[in-house]
């Protein structure tokens, strides 16, 4: 997942805006929002061969710029060395521990392994949500609550691709609407930062 700076995806969105793509990656970014309640709550996790280490950065990114502390992920990673810093060590055992208010969200392109749909499925009926990006292969679909499948074969617009999904959802992560609920006191912070003003209490 190469980056991608906030003009490219504008220029992706405007390249997709006829094809259903930006409509349905916004709305599987408000199922994260909407899902995903507690501190440290936000989960993902990958393949043995291909862990989800963009995706984390930039959601990374978003939830510090959007200030959406909650939203900050967590890489979850099968293998961990034992000198990893502790953010970078947190294994499949996390998912054992995801309750309610708690999104794990699933990024494979290729099919899940077993050992990682069985903790999914421990995870959702634990009450977490699980959520999926995926390439629409194996058994996934049949344990998440939503998925968003790129299905190589069923797309028409080259433009779309696995990783330019990802980067979509995840830029779409930060927006919220003048509705959204603490949007105004996001708003109030921001513009006491512009002025020079210390935040209200």
């Amino acid at each position: 997942m190469a980056p991608m700076d906030s003009a490219a995806v504008a220029a992706l969105r405007e390249l997709l805006s006829s094809t259903g793509w930006v409509e349905r990656t916004r709305g599987f970014a408000r199922t994260i929002r909407e899902t995903t309640t507690a501190s440290d709550g936000l989960l993902l996790v990958g393949t043995p061969t291909e862990e989800p280490w963009h995706l984390t950065a930039h959601l990374s990114d978003e939830a510090r710029i959007a200030g959406i502390p909650e939203l900050r992920p967590t890489l979850v990673r099968w293998q961990a060395p034992a000198d990893a810093p502790a953010h970078l060590a947190v294994t499949l055992e996390r998912l054992e521990q995801a309750r309610r208010g708690e999104t794990v969200l699933v990024v494979a392109e290729d099919a899940a392994p077993e050992a990682l749909l069985q903790r999914a499925w421990d995870a959702r009926k634990a009450g977490a949500t699980l959520l999926s990006i995926d390439g629409g292969q194996g058994e996934l679909d049949e344990v998440v609550h939503e998925s968003l499948s790129v299905v190589q074969a069923d797309l028409v617009v080259p433009q779309v691709s696995f990783d330019s999904v990802q980067h979509l959802v995840s830029s779409a992560v930060g927006e919220r609407t003048a509705g959204s609920p603490g949007f105004r006191d996001r708003l109030g912070r921001w513009l006491d930062q512009l002025s020079g003003r210390s935040p209200s209490p």
